[in-house]
């Protein structure tokens, strides 16, 4: 993806820039040639499966990683050849990595120690770093009297102490249970509102970057398959990669042929012969393409409703409270449909799906949406 793709799209200087960066391990290129721009005060994900190079990116951007070709900025100063400890960064590991002979306020201040300041600006910087972080009561605990959530919040601390030009976090939440996460996500969010710092945040975790970016970089591969906010990557997916990772339950696809074209919109043939208008930004001379379809924009009907697009049966429900999945039988293979909560339904049952076409999406033979 070029760099004006990738770029802010605010016209302002970029906090943090990559131009045109290559990471190569040996014969195995884990970044080809990757430009992308971080504004200033702005949450960015870096988001993707395992082995995309999301924390290789995110190494380069520390100086960690030693970059093969191409050139890191960080406020408009090029840092590739500079160490870490000059560039004005800090970053949360996926492990605490604390110390555990130290009290909370020791650990939090530990860099500040290293560099030589006075005892007094080690204590005032720690206790306004655990004021912001609520972890007052705490200060004079060792790591092995806290819980996995307040481990975290020190290891916050700990970077947050050098007052640093950016944050760099990579997957600090994965070692948390599921409560855990929930609670330092609005913690995390909180902490972004307050302080208005540049933050640059890798996981694999679509919900972690939906809830917490407002700018969110898709990567597969080595490359950036999307950047946007949360709501543009779930709404125009650019490719079926992106349509595929971002949502959950995960997109329907099926195969369809493509009738005509006109305009902007696409008459489509679903499995079972019932026709159906997609728009599309330009499928050229496509005649076969799949059809994406979240499974909140399947409908149940009754399997006779003249408006069903695809007819099947029931073969699993899962209650979860909130809401019902079923996966459901059809000629299109087995969809998924997310209905309400108290949906009455039944293993085996026949049931229509009526397709809210204004939200369905084609996509070509290279992936690519149409």
């Amino acid at each position: 993806m070029s760099a004006e793709a990738a770029g802010n799209g605010s016209g302002a200087a970029p906090h943090v820039e990559l131009r045109r960066v290559t990471k190569r391990y040996g014969p195995v290129t884990a970044i080809s040639d990757l430009s992308l721009s971080v504004d200033k005060g702005s949450f960015t994900a870096l988001l993707g499966p395992s082995g995309c190079g999301k924390s290789t990116l995110l190494r380069m951007i520390a100086g960690l990683e030693p970059i093969t070709a191409g050139q890191c900025f960080i406020d408009n100063l090029d840092v590739t050849d500079v160490a870490p400890a000059q560039r004005r960064i800090a970053m949360v590991f996926q492990s605490y990595a604390l110390y555990p002979h130290m009290t909370v306020r020791q650990n939090i201040a530990f860099s500040l120690s290293v560099a030589g300041q006075p005892r007094k600006v080690q204590n005032e910087r720690a206790q306004e770093v655990a004021r912001i972080l609520q972890l007052e009561p705490y200060l004079d605990r060792r790591p092995a009297e806290l819980s996995g959530g307040q481990r975290q919040r020190v290891a916050i601390g700990r970077a947050l102490v050098r007052k640093p030009e950016v944050f760099l976090f990579d997957e600090p939440l994965s070692n948390l249970d599921a409560k855990l996460r929930v609670q330092m996500r609005l913690e995390l969010a909180k902490l972004h509102a307050d302080l208005g710092t540049t933050m640059i945040y890798v996981t694999h975790d679509q919900t972690e970057a939906m809830t917490l970016a407002d700018r969110i970089v898709v990567l597969d591969r080595g490359t950036i398959s999307q950047v946007g906010s949360p709501l543009e990557l779930y709404n125009t997916p650019a490719n079926k990669f992106v349509a595929a990772f971002i949502g959950s339950p995960a997109m329907n696809f099926f195969a369809i042929d493509i009738a005509a074209t006109n305009g902007h919109t696409a008459r489509v043939i679903l499995p079972g012969g019932r026709p159906a208008d997609i728009g599309v930004k330009s499928s050229g001379d496509a005649r076969s393409a799949e059809l994406g379809v979240r499974p909140e924009h399947l409908i149940l009907v009754d399997p006779k409703d003249p408006g069903a697009a695809l007819v099947g049966a029931i073969a699993i429900i899962e209650h979860l409270g909130n809401s019902t999945i079923l996966y459901v039988d059809t000629p299109a293979g087995q969809l998924i449909v997310q209905g309400e909560g108290n949906l009455a339904a039944k293993s085996g049952q026949s049931v229509g799906l009526r397709l809210n076409e204004s939200q369905a999406h084609l996509f070509g033979a290279t992936g690519a949406t149409l």
